[in-house]
């Protein structure tokens, strides 16, 4: 028996990877998606310019919303604006030039390009060996100016500054609350660091790409649940062999 459900995914390494998979999932979630009314969500690191350019060099189906900047930004089906209410959750205990100036203290945060830079997320590289000494230090700095921020470290390189209220995981339960989707009918995907929030929020399913980062394997690993599918496919195949273990698709 199928009925709708909601997708939220990552994109990179997740939905994104492999072209002829991703060709293979888009067309069951099309026809999922005109039968039962199913839900797609893209939930990314990257900017609304960078998810663009990624939509031009890559077939992916129209999602009814799109989460940008690891949580700090919702668009609702090609909206140029973010959404403003999810906007003003994320104003309390945000000071972006005060987090700007207290991270300049240290040499080994190297900010990433300006495109990456939102209103409400500050991005940094910063090697995998220099992050288990600087993030402990700048996240007790900034906690000593009383922002109310959390640092997301993914892929040994990506470190995001971004209010507390944010992050991939609750802009997936804003949205699912403004539609009124159960978690039981709510499935998540990803492959990193950045993606445990989704994990992690709830009671809903969630599919962990064959090729997922240490990071993710390590948690899902310390936080086992029968929610959680580990898949053996890469990227969208990983996702297409986790719907149907979930019974969300035709096997």
């Amino acid at each position: 028996m199928s009925s709708s459900f909601l997708l939220v995914t990552d994109l990179d390494n997740t939905l994104v990877g492999d072209d002829q998979a991703l060709a293979h999932l888009n067309r069951h979630l099309q026809n999922h998606r005109t039968t039962y009314g199913t839900k797609i969500v893209y939930s990314t690191g990257r900017s609304l310019t960078s998810y663009q350019q990624l939509r031009q060099e890559t077939q992916l189906l129209d999602p009814d919303a799109l989460i940008t900047s690891v949580g700090c930004e919702i668009y609702h089906q090609n909206s140029p604006n973010p959404d403003p209410a999810w906007s003003e959750i994320l104003t309390p205990g945000w000071n972006r030039q005060l987090v700007i100036n207290t991270a300049a203290e240290f040499s080994q945060l190297i900010p990433q390009p300006e495109p990456e830079q939102r209103p409400y997320k500050i991005s940094y590289f910063l090697t995998q060996k220099d992050a288990e000494n600087i993030i402990p230090k700048l996240q007790n700095n900034l906690q000593k100016q009383n922002l109310k921020i959390k640092l997301i470290y993914s892929s040994n390189k990506d470190l995001d500054i971004i209010p507390q209220q944010a992050d991939k995981g609750q802009a997936m339960q804003y949205l699912r609350k403004k539609w009124q989707i159960p978690s039981t009918q709510t499935v998540v995907c990803g492959d990193s660091g950045n993606d445990i929030a989704m994990f992690s929020a709830g009671t809903q399913k969630g599919i962990i790409v064959g090729n997922a980062q240490p990071e993710l394997l390590n948690w899902h690993k310390s936080n086992p649940s029968p929610n959680h599918y580990l898949a053996k496919a890469t990227c969208a195949g990983g996702i297409l062999e986790g719907l149907k273990n979930f019974h969300l698709l035709p096997t």
